[in-house]
């Protein structure tokens, strides 16, 4: 259901004006990019050091073994946070009020019924281990101390990253390009602005598409394999 949700807020409700003069309004769209992109370093690092699988199985959670180490040492759901950051940067972008009323409720409600299911089925099978790491662990504040320690102390799989979120990250930034090319439409396409305003988004969205392509046809060589 994300994307039925996510693609009517982002591309059916008018964004808004991100040069109308007022403080938020000129910097809204850098905001957005550095919230964005702070939920892609989480993922980043959280699938470099020790990936794990949360797409459950036949329809079900699943979990083969309990994951603590890596970022999950210190968040329980470090991908999650991730996405949530950058679902957050790509509303900011947006900057349309009615998009922070149903968007922000709708996904943080969403995540907190998976992550409710989840931990429900942890500690259904693996019991005590599993509370004694939710005690000592946060389910969504990371815990900064510590953290350049464990990176250091692991091997950070580069290949895996672009394996196995190449296309979550091209998604991302096509929906924020997009969501600058209907600003372009609204506010700018008339303007002096406007062939720069354009060239710019032209460039990033071939960008996006050639990391996409790229990726993609590594991957299916089997390059990207650890």
């Amino acid at each position: 259901m994300f994307p039925v949700i996510l693609i009517p807020l982002l591309l059916i409700l008018k964004p808004d004006n991100p040069d109308e003069g007022s403080f938020w309004g000129a910097w809204s769209d850098l905001v957005g990019w550095c919230v964005a992109i702070l939920g892609q370093a989480i993922r980043i690092g959280v699938i470099g050091l020790v990936y794990i699988v949360r797409g459950g199985r036949d329809h079900k959670v699943h979990a083969d073994d309990l994951v603590t180490d890596g970022i999950f040492a210190h968040c329980r759901n470090p991908l999650y946070v991730g996405n949530l950051l950058i679902l957050l940067g790509l509303f900011i972008i947006h900057n349309n009020l009615w998009v922070y009323l149903l968007g922000i409720p709708f996904f943080l409600t969403a995540y907190m019924a998976i992550v409710a299911a989840e931990e429900f089925f942890l500690s259904g099978k693996f019991g005590k281990d599993y509370q004694v790491y939710c005690h000592s662990t946060n389910r969504w504040f990371p815990k900064l101390k510590g953290l350049i320690s464990t990176f250091r102390s692991m091997y950070f799989h580069w290949k895996r990253v672009v394996a196995k979120d190449y296309s979550s990250f091209s998604y991302w930034v096509l929906a924020a390009i997009l969501i600058m090319f209907e600003e372009w439409y609204y506010y700018f396409r008339d303007s002096h602005q406007s062939n720069l305003w354009l060239t710019v988004l032209i460039i990033a969205l071939l960008a996006d598409l050639l990391i996409f392509f790229i990726s993609r046809k590594y991957k299916k060589a089997g390059k990207l394999a650890d």
